[in-house]
């Protein structure tokens, strides 16, 4: 049975129509711009690491973080979301919500662990990535995880509802295809969940 998104319990449709709506609502920027403005924070984060890959993605990471700490108020506020009553409903409002309001496309969840606790967030495109073609890894010294802006935004945001996560790449399309689907994924493991994440008895359901 479908909730309303004002129960504050998003399910995958209406999580789906509320990031359609708030999308339709915001104001637009080319995705080429983007593209543009986000690779030249890239690559102006690579010059100020002295060409060290592996701080850069730190440091991009690290940005992310401080981005998504301080989107959760506006992302509230502009969804009227309510508490989620557990992970999976966190995670449809991240991806169908979260993404489609501030990249413009909507993340698929899927893949979850077996106890529960993991996730994917899986994306076919993203307007971050147009036009871009990274060099081969041994010319950049180490593998640039051009997207680590957007893993760290999203383990800011969940921070600050309570769940320390951990965010990695699973699969990237910038990357030589390893096998597996043509996504960005982003894998999402919940390493704590402090008392008032959810509501005690659906904690209690879960485990």
């Amino acid at each position: 049975m479908e909730m309303s998104v004002q129960s504050g319990v998003p399910t995958p449709l209406s999580a789906s129509s509320l990031g359609q709506a708030l999308f339709a609502k915001s104001e637009k920027v080319s995705a080429e711009l983007l593209s543009l403005t986000y690779g030249a924070v890239v690559a102006q984060v690579l010059e100020d690491c002295r060409g060290d890959v592996a701080s850069a993605n730190g440091v991009l990471e690290r940005m992310g973080y401080n981005i998504g700490v301080r989107l959760v108020d506006e992302f509230l506020a502009r969804s009227r979301i309510a508490r989620c009553a557990g992970l999976a409903e966190t995670a449809e409002a991240v991806a169908k919500v979260g993404f489609k309001m501030y990249l413009g496309v909507a993340a698929q969840v899927g893949r979850w662990s077996e106890d529960g606790k993991a996730f994917s967030l899986m994306l076919e495109d993203t307007p971050l990535t147009e036009l871009v073609e990274l060099p081969p890894a041994e010319s950049l010294g180490g593998q640039l995880a051009y997207l680590s802006l957007v893993a760290g935004a999203v383990r800011g945001a969940l921070e600050m509802v309570n769940l320390r996560v951990e965010v990695t790449f699973a699969q990237d399309l910038l990357l030589p295809l390893q096998g597996g689907d043509r996504v960005f994924e982003f894998r999402v493991r919940v390493l704590e969940a402090l008392d008032d994440a959810f509501p005690k008895s659906l904690e209690e359901d879960n485990d």
